[in-house]
């Protein structure tokens, strides 16, 4: 199955002495990966000027398996709902190489005007690039791709 990938490698710093990612750290990484899918999607320069702007409304996670210190996640993110003003996103956790979903995280967002933070509605182009999504894109700030066997 063909979808947007971001690969990460987990630091010392956000697991616990077990070495395990403490949880709060999956809030911080999906923010990454969904500026990641939004780079993918064509709009790396609003992301950068304020142009295009979300606040989150609500995120639920579900744990199914640990990540520990030095693995490689592997992030996926799409598209789940679109609404007038607001949108849902669909993050899935792997460890890199596998297919064992070991997190899900569902985000709803609104989008707002980067000046006011009042809510606008979704404007068709972004609508579109959402609707198409990022498959087949790969970011890999892991260095992963470049070891796999």
């Amino acid at each position: 199955m063909s979808r947007f990938k971001y690969f990460l490698r987990t630091r010392y710093s956000e697991c616990d002495a077990q070495k395990v990612v403490f949880n709060a750290r999956y809030a911080d990484y999906t923010d990454l990966a969904t500026a990641e899918y939004f780079r993918a999607l064509g709009y790396e320069k609003e992301m950068q000027t304020g142009e295009l702007d979300f606040q989150l409304v609500k995120q639920t996670t579900e744990w199914r398996g640990p990540a520990r210190y030095d693995q490689v996640l592997e992030i996926s993110v799409s598209t789940k709902h679109l609404g007038t003003t607001s949108f849902t996103l669909a993050t899935e956790f792997r460890l890199a190489g596998e297919e064992k979903v070991i997190v899900n995280v569902e985000t709803v967002y609104v989008h707002v005007d980067h000046h006011t933070l009042q809510k606008m509605p979704l404007t068709p182009a972004l609508r579109a690039a959402m609707e198409r999504g990022a498959a087949n894109v790969t970011i890999d700030h892991a260095a992963y791709l470049s070891k796999a066997p």
